[in-house]
């Protein structure tokens, strides 16, 4: 499955009606009809944010429900709001016949490991995490060669020579993603400098707007005329500190370019919607395994937007550059480094 590089996303509506599910309400969920006869019964479980994030897990959901209209297949969806949930959910899942189920994001390991062990014959798709069983299957991405690029975008459009960078846990994952932006932006213009500031080592890193308004305006103070935000929720508040300055930021994982239209950059999109929409394909045609997976540009599991929102700050020419370097990591011309140390 291929996506348009230029796809548009909607803004989310804010009144849609959010299932969240307590430790009691699940245990009192009725059965679907005919669920645990059914040959075939998907399910996901979200990680904190939940499914309109317009981020990670909003990404998933897009897949989610691109995969509902074109089989007609109901997915069963939970949306967790404290930890211990995961495990009560995917167990849920598990005896009420889910054939199949998604954990998006790397803290939901370990809740994998503990369900998967105890129903070896259901399927479980780990997003952005390793749990090495028969049944699991661990999905990863390469996110620094999408980051490269949108670093090099940064180092096209710069009037500082002076970039941002806002993560939100301090985990290697987020560090991948500093990585390709510094090594993308020094790619083109070795002198330029790049701020690296994480919001925490906690989860809470993930939903601090306020921190992200603080942090984004902390890089701008020290020159940055461009931050990249990834940050989850933080990362709201870095984008509106752009917009408010005047400046520019660069969304991620989902495509955000359209929450400040001229005031977005790009996005580095992370297509976790693929990942999941072609797990739960391949479960439903026989063709499911478990194991590791790793996607990136190769894959069409990453990509950056142009679009509507950004058109007069990626221009044509600008593309033109993005796409030669696109290939060049693609054949392996360009290596790109998974760690800030080695950019």
């Amino acid at each position: 499955m291929r996506l348009d590089r230029d796809r548009g996303h909607r803004a989310p509506t804010r009144g849609r009606y959010r299932r969240v599910l307590t430790h009691a309400v699940l245990a009192a969920l009725p059965v679907l009809p005919g669920a645990v006869a059914a040959e075939f019964s998907p399910a996901i479980v979200y990680d904190f944010g939940g499914r309109f994030d317009r981020s990670y897990n909003q990404s998933a959901s897009e897949g989610v429900q691109r995969f509902a209209r074109d089989t007609g297949v109901t997915v069963r969806e939970f949306e967790i709001q404290n930890a211990t949930q995961r495990v009560q959910a995917m167990r849920h899942f598990a005896q009420h016949g889910a054939t199949i189920i998604a954990a998006v994001g790397f803290s939901q390991a370990s809740a994998v490991e503990a369900v998967a062990r105890d129903y070896p014959n259901v399927k479980f798709t780990l997003i952005d995490g390793v749990v090495d069983l028969p049944n699991v299957q661990s999905i990863g991405f390469r996110e620094q060669e999408s980051t490269f690029l949108c670093g090099m975008a940064a180092a096209m459009v710069t009037k500082t020579g002076k970039l941002g960078f806002v993560g939100g846990m301090d985990i290697p994952l987020v560090r991948k993603f500093a990585a390709g932006y510094a090594a993308g932006a020094k790619y083109l213009n070795p002198s330029l400098t790049v701020f690296i500031n994480m919001a925490g080592t906690t989860p809470r890193a993930w939903s601090d707007p306020t921190l992200g308004v603080e942090l984004a305006r902390s890089q701008f103070g020290r020159g940055a005329d461009v931050v990249f935000q990834v940050a989850g929720g933080t990362g709201m508040g870095v984008m509106q500190a752009a917009a408010d300055a005047g400046l520019l930021s660069i969304g991620s994982d989902s495509n955000q370019d359209y929450l400040h239209p001229g005031s977005v950059l790009t996005s580095a999109v992370k297509h976790v919607d693929v990942a999941v929409y072609a797990s739960f394909a391949a479960a439903r045609n026989g063709t499911w395994q478990g194991g590791k997976r790793e996607l990136g540009l190769a894959e069409d599991g990453l990509g950056y937007t142009a679009d509507q929102y950004n058109r007069g700050l990626l221009t044509p020419e600008r593309i033109r550059i993005l796409e030669r370097a696109k290939a060049d990591i693609i054949s392996g011309k360009i290596v790109v480094p998974d760690h800030p140390s080695s950019s």
